[in-house]
Order: structure tokens, then sequence, then C-alpha cells
């Protein structure tokens, strides 16, 4: 408890020595997290999305317009499903597709309570048994009269993967990079503090002072860093997210029918993340400065 206590104690004492130096460190630290986090954001709301959309990858949704009523739109729905392909077609009025968006968006249901009236149109959904002869129907739907607009997800699905695909590949090659660039810098601060104390760790190791009690304050400010970075990504990050929900959340979920991934998880996740990559760079940064100089 006394070597740790020193360890630990040590580690501050040689941070507020190399303060500048530090928060060079924290800066560098915090820029890739950010842009990690802008990745991860963008990732995982395209996820969401795309999965949003994959439970109606069997169905073809025809939007009726508002002067249609029940009676014709029954007359179209006799004829789909003499349809090949056609398992059944089902009527839904405006207020069935308010409850079933209510019902999908969970928690962010209470964003739809702001509106002044249901902007949805009574539809007609329609199930497809054979995914094969899903776009030729579709398009025989399209040229029923009374029908306003014919909403089929797969190529948007299709799309919308291939975007989160790229993404990550991106992400990836971009995080790598960045880790590198910032372990660099995190080393090169504590191998100030290396030569800064360079006589003590001699005389130190002269009365046989272990490798890792001179390790230890380095390898404890590295991660001082790391972490501090941590916390400052991860506050802007909630910050810019929460700004973006208020301004974004509810244009989404009502003209695109899209949620935003809550807050809290994604926060909870990326608070992680970070914390793990802080660590991680800044015991990095100071074991490798610490094998080159130290000689140990």
């Amino acid at each position: 408890m006394r070597s740790f206590g020193y360890t630990l104690k040590q580690a501050f004492v040689q941070f507020g020595r190399n303060f500048n130096t530090g928060i060079v460190s924290i800066f560098a630290i915090t820029a890739m997290l950010m842009i990690l986090g802008v990745f991860f954001i963008a990732a995982i709301n395209t996820n969401m999305a795309a999965e949003a959309i994959r439970a109606d990858y069997d169905s073809i949704e025809l939007y009726l317009e508002d002067d249609m009523t029940q009676e014709s739109a029954e007359e179209i729905m006799a004829d789909l499903q003499t349809m090949k392909g056609v398992e059944e077609a089902v009527y839904r009025t405006k207020d069935e597709a308010m409850a079933d968006f209510r019902k999908r968006w969970g928690e962010n249901g209470y964003l739809l309570d702001s509106l002044s009236e249901n902007p949805l149109p009574d539809s007609i959904i329609v199930k497809i048994s054979d995914l094969d002869l899903a776009e030729g129907i579709a398009e025989k739907c399209a040229g029923y009269e009374g029908i306003e607009d014919v909403k089929f997800y797969k190529n948007t699905v299709d799309k919308l993967l291939k975007i989160t695909d790229y993404m990550q590949i991106a992400a990836a090659v971009i995080m790598i990079f960045l880790i590198i660039i910032s372990i660099i810098v995190v080393s090169n601060t504590i191998k100030l503090t290396v030569f800064n104390r360079a006589e003590e760790i001699s005389i130190m190791k002269y009365i046989g002072a272990t490798n890792w009690f001179i390790r230890g304050p380095f390898l404890v400010e590295g991660i001082i860093i790391g972490v501090i970075s941590a916390g400052i990504s991860v506050g802007i990050c909630a910050l810019v997210y929460h700004k973006l929900m208020e301004l974004l959340g509810e244009q989404l979920i009502t003209t695109l029918g899209m949620p935003m991934v809550p807050e809290e998880f994604l926060i909870k996740n990326i608070a992680w993340i970070f914390a793990a990559l802080g660590v991680s760079i800044g015991a990095c940064g100071s074991i490798i400065s610490m094998r080159k100089f130290l000689n140990t």
C-alpha cells in the first residue's frame, strides 16, 4: 500500500511538473476520441435505422389518398390477394399507424405528443410470401387509383447496410491512425519526465529499486492523461448528442420514420469504450517511452 501511495502521488507530481506537455497529450487523445465518437454515433444510428426498416422487409405499404374510403381500399385488397406472391393484405388506419409508431419507438414515443395532428395516412399493408416477386408486386400496386405512394424498403435497407459497412471500415482506419499518433504524443510527454528525473532514477537503481517501482509513476501518469481525455470526450459527445436529439429526434421520427438511439444507452457505451481506449493509449505511450529511455 505504501508503494502504491508513493506511485500515485509521484504520478500526480510529475503531471504537474509537465503540465503544458500533459495538456497537449490530453488534447491529442481527446480529439482522437471525439472523431471516433462521431463515427460511432453515426454508425450505430444508421444500424438502428436499417434494423427498423428491415422489420418491413417482407411487406409493401400502400399510402392511400385522404379521400379514399375503406370500401374502395377493400376492393384493392381483394384484388391484391389474387396476385402470386401476396400472402395477405391488411387495412391500417392512421390511428393504428400512430399507435404502431409509439410502440416501436418505445421511450422515444413521447416525441410524438407534441404533434398537433396525426400526419400519417391510412394505408394497406401487403405481406409478401415470395421476396423474389416483391419488386414486381410493388410496381403493380403503384398502378391502382387512390394510391398516393408505395413504400418498399428492400433497396433502402441494402443501401443503408452498405453505408454502415463503409463507415465501420473508415472508422477503423482513422481510429488506428489516430491511436498511433496519440501514443506517440503521450510517449513524448513521458520522455520529458524521464529526462528531468534521469539523475534521480539512476540513484534509485543504484540503491536497489526494482524496475516496476521506477516504472510505476510513469505508467500511472500516462493512464491519468488517458482517463482525463476520455472524461472530456464523453462529456462533449454527450452534450452534442443531446442537442442533436433535441433538434433532429422528433423530425426523424415524424418525417422519416427513423428513431435515434436513446441517449442513456449510447453515452453509457461510449463511456466504456473511451475509458478503455484512453487507459490503453496512456499506458502504451508510457511503456514505449520507458523501454527506450529507462533501459528496463
